[in-house]
């Protein structure tokens, strides 16, 4: 997310370890055509974007509304098809001083604090796919991202984008100024300006029913708490499951600071981010929840409420006149119910690198943008719909449909503790349905986080790209 005018910027935590660009992304290959690019938008999609289409061999500058850059929010949860990205990109000793890897994930009911499922994560994700799954602030990603991109592009603060011709294209600024390109890139988030250029019409987000809490406590306050403390002791993502309402809470920042992400109905129409200073609202969604829950609550001086909005998925990504595309929160917004919002910004900018990595005529840019398009649109479409439906098992209301998936819950948890011992699933009913339920859940779980975008973008090329997009370009002198 772009900065927000009116809402304070998050200061970020002071790191060490250097960034090691690699020198072999893309295979070490560079377009043989550089593209004068600008990307609307500074935040973790536009700063993305900008490094990857500046490695790619690209002149790009960034955008940005906002007087100063920054960011806002709280925690986010990185799956692996996040963190191989980034540590690809040479962020691996960056993300090690700043992240939290939880050990598991703990879900719990919302008035006992009974636990209702516990599964493995730490290690066995490594093992399983090759990257960790890790909590950061938002604003240290986003601060590892400006690190990573400025020294290769040219990043403008106090241009606010009002006006585009995609058919040149150029951008008209709120100064009057206009700015010309061969490829514009809209990473301008979930109230894009360039979308409406894309789709040819103004269009509307869809209010989602929720709104969300988030809040950021030091942990010192928990570990003082005989009853909190093993939330900072024990790094897990914790989650509680409500009648409409379920929070989620984790260690970040090496474990000083607790992050708090509390879903509930949204009772507002203005649809935004907003600071409340008291927090009466915020306990009285959550009146009857568990007693930890009411210590966290207690313990929060204000918090941002968070209006959660979807968008319909969109029938391009990309211009007709091929030289216009969107990425991110743009194109896709995603719900956060699935944690992949940031992930899918992160992965449509890696593919978008590295299909302009290999220009080498104007004639290839429509192509290469479709192409993007092509590899992505699905990828993305089909998170966007996980997450929207992943919302319903959250927020069961009390009766026989929460009694069924909690005991389901519980079966498929005994299974995992009983095959972590080297033991047998036991046949009962209930464990025959929680079997087919995990077994749905891994493969999920195998698509979303064993996902590799560069693999992915190769693939295509191997596959289309050679003979659809290559034939376009500069003969070869070989």
């Amino acid at each position: 997310m772009a900065p927000i005018d009116g809402l304070p910027k998050v200061s970020t935590v002071n790191v060490t370890a250097p960034i090691e660009p690699p020198s072999e992304l893309y295979e070490g290959r560079r377009a043989a055509l550089s593209l004068d690019t600008v990307v609307v938008g500074c935040g973790i999609g536009g700063l993305a974007a900008a490094f990857c289409l500046a490695m790619a061999g690209h002149k790009v500058t960034i955008l940005e509304s906002a007087a100063t850059i920054g960011e806002i929010g709280a925690g986010i949860l990185m799956t692996p098809n996040v963190t191989r990205q980034l540590i690809r990109w040479g962020l691996e000793k960056r993300l090690q001083e700043v992240v939290v890897n939880p050990s598991a994930l703990t879900v719990r009911r919302w008035c006992t604090g009974e636990t209702l499922s516990w599964k493995q994560w730490g290690d066995s994700v490594v093992k399983n796919y090759g990257a960790p799954l890790s909590h950061i602030h938002r604003a240290d990603l986003h601060r590892m991202l400006y690190d990573l991109a400025e020294p290769h592009v040219n990043i403008r603060t106090n241009c606010r984008v009002v006006a585009m011709d995609p058919s040149v294209p150029s951008v008209t600024l709120k100064s009057g100024e206009v700015v010309h390109a061969d490829l514009v890139v809209g990473a301008d988030g979930l109230r894009s300006v360039t979308r409406q250029y894309v789709v040819g019409r103004p269009d509307e987000l869809t209010p989602s029913g929720d709104a969300a809490y988030r809040a950021v406590l030091p942990t010192e306050l928990l570990l003082a708490d005989p009853d909190l403390r093993i939330l900072v002791e024990t790094p897990e993502t914790a989650i509680w499951l409500g009648p409409q309402r379920h929070i989620v809470a984790y260690n970040i920042r090496a474990k000083k600071e607790y992050n708090i992400v509390m879903c509930h109905p949204d009772r507002d129409p203005e649809g935004s981010w907003k600071i409340e200073e008291s927090t009466d609202r915020m306990k009285e969604e959550f009146v009857g929840w568990e007693p930890r829950i009411q210590k966290l609550l207690s313990l929060i001086p204000s918090a941002i409420k968070w209006t959660l909005m979807d968008h319909a998925p969109l029938e391009t990504w990309v211009h007709k006149g091929g030289k216009l595309t969107l990425l991110g929160d743009a194109c896709h917004p995603m719900l956060p119910y699935g944690a992949q919002g940031a992930a899918m910004a992160i992965e449509d900018a890696a593919v978008l690198g590295n299909m302009f990595s290999r220009l080498s005529s104007r004639a290839q840019i429509a192509p290469l943008l479709h192409a993007y398009e092509a590899i992505r649109y699905d990828r993305a479409t089909n998170t966007q719909a996980f997450s929207r439906l992943r919302r319903i098992p959250l927020h069961l209301s009390d009766g026989r449909e929460q009694e069924h998936r909690d005991k389901q819950m519980h079966a498929a948890m005994e299974d995992a503790l009983r095959e972590a011992r080297g033991g047998t699933s036991v046949g009962t009913d209930a464990n025959a349905t929680s079997n087919a339920n995990q077994r749905d859940e891994k493969e999920r779980e195998a698509i979303q986080f064993g996902y590799d975008a560069d693999k992915e973008a190769e693939r295509w090329w191997r596959e289309h790209g050679e003979s659809e997009v290559g034939s376009l370009g500069m003969p070869s002198t070989s």
